[in-house]
């Protein structure tokens, strides 16, 4: 088949457009502008236009397209003119992968992550929506056993086929895709266990608890123990006791990072003996932007975290916590772009204590795409951290630069620096 992907540069995306362009299909694909993604994807070569073009779209077999791409666009308009099949990605899901053996993870929190241990574990292909570090990439191809980062965003996860579905957590977020209505977001979860052969869960999840059917159950207050954390070659690691099975280390900081691991040993387990899966574990070196440290001296640490929840900026305060202590780092400094209005209005209550154990907090513009801009005081709202509000950073070096309005107004040059969102951040804090 020719497939285009409109809107290739994403990170979901691009793990598709690999995937098929590994597998023998013919795939091209276009964006609005040249990024890494772009240029690694024509690096494996696939044919990107740059930006969106009608002259792009020449009679494939399949478009899909991104949630962002809207009906005005002119490769969609140009698609349907030439009376293509046109769908967006989640439609796309049960065709690309239909043919293979799918562990997909779908959480609120933590499902890149568990993906890309379990990838580690299981020495598979591997879609997620990240960078492993292990292999460079978003994508793997070893065998038609894909371990898949499933999305809850917009109920695609109960498209994608699986064998095994795993859920570690299930706080409701993207409720504006479901109207607000938690009995359809529950039933969506409950729909995405229903239909795997195998389910691994999170009993303790307050969803998860109450599920009714056939699933290995993973209890972690008594399931897991022992957690201990520490710093091997500079690295952050944690060592913990699942039930019975004995001691393990995994890469990273956090009582979330042992949860996520012992969620994959279970997942692993019911193929692999306990001796590969410690000897796999080592593999696994974290992924891009989940406390990815980007610079280390021994004035200043650079860390660059996807974090655009509170939930999840919580759990990375506590693993910075932990970072500063093993490091002898006295202050910490967090800079925020808030991910989306509506996702900041849903939860502002928890954002406004979320960062707590910061020494100073700036707070960059909403990164957002088409949405409604909402009347957010972040001054009043966030006054308890006196909080600076900036433009943009720049890295230069061993010095992190604040500029507001084009004007300098901060440098630094030390301490632990958390960036934490889903926007462009994570550009601007590398050099």
């Amino acid at each position: 088949m020719r497939v285009h992907f409109i809107g290739i540069g994403g990170i979901g995306l691009s793990a598709l457009a690999r995937f098929l362009n590994f597998r023998g299909y013919e795939v091209s694909g276009s964006d609005v502008k040249s990024t890494p993604i772009t240029k690694g994807l024509k690096e494996d070569g696939i044919k990107i236009t740059i930006p969106h073009c009608a002259t792009a779209i020449n009679g494939q077999d399949l478009v899909v397209y991104s949630a962002a791409i809207t009906t005005t666009n002119t490769e969609r308009l140009e698609a349907v003119k030439q009376n293509l099949k046109i769908v967006p990605r989640k439609d796309a899901l049960p065709i690309i992968m239909k043919d293979t053996k799918n562990y997909c993870i779908c959480s609120a929190h933590g499902k890149s992550t568990t993906s890309a241990m379990l990838a580690s574990i299981l020495g598979s292909s591997a879609l997620i929506g990240a960078i492993s570090k292990e292999f460079g990439s978003n994508f793997r191809y070893v065998d038609d056993t894909l371990v898949f980062e499933a999305d809850e965003s917009d109920e695609s996860f109960i498209l994608s086929n699986p064998y095994c579905s795993i859920v570690m957590n299930t706080e409701p977020e993207h409720m504006e895709y479901y109207n607000y209505d938690e009995t359809r977001f529950y039933a969506a979860y409950k729909k995405f266990l229903d239909i795997a052969q195998v389910r691994v869960i999170n009993a303790e999840d307050d969803f998860l608890k109450d599920y009714e059917g056939e699933a290995i159950r993973l209890y972690p207050s008594s399931d897991i123990k022992n957690i201990d954390f520490f710093l091997k070659d500079g690295e952050p690691f944690t060592k913990f006791d699942l039930k019975d099975f004995g001691t393990f280390e995994i890469w990273g900081f956090g009582e979330h990072i042992a949860l996520d691991a012992s969620m994959a040993i279970l997942v692993a387990l019911e193929t692999m003996s306990l001796e590969e899966i410690r000897a796999n574990m080592k593999l696994y070196k974290g992924i891009k932007k989940r406390f990815d440290v980007v610079k280390k001296s021994e004035k200043l640490i650079i860390i660059d975290d996807y974090a655009h929840h509170p939930t999840e900026i919580k759990v990375t305060m506590e693993s910075i916590g932990l970072y500063k202590k093993l490091t002898n780092m006295d202050k910490s400094i967090v800079i925020w772009q808030p991910h989306k209005y509506s996702r900041t209005r849903d939860n502002l209550e928890a954002f406004k204590v979320c960062f707590e154990g910061c020494n100073e907090l700036i707070i960059l513009p909403v990164w957002t795409v088409n949405e409604p801009i909402l009347d957010i005081d972040f001054a009043k709202e966030f006054q308890a951290f006196n909080p600076i509000f900036a433009d943009n950073v720049k890295r230069y070096g061993d010095v992190l630069e604040v500029w507001k309005d084009e004007h300098l107004i901060m440098q630094i040059s030390d301490g632990v620096i958390l960036g934490v969102g889903a926007g462009d951040i994570t550009y601007q804090l590398r050099d």
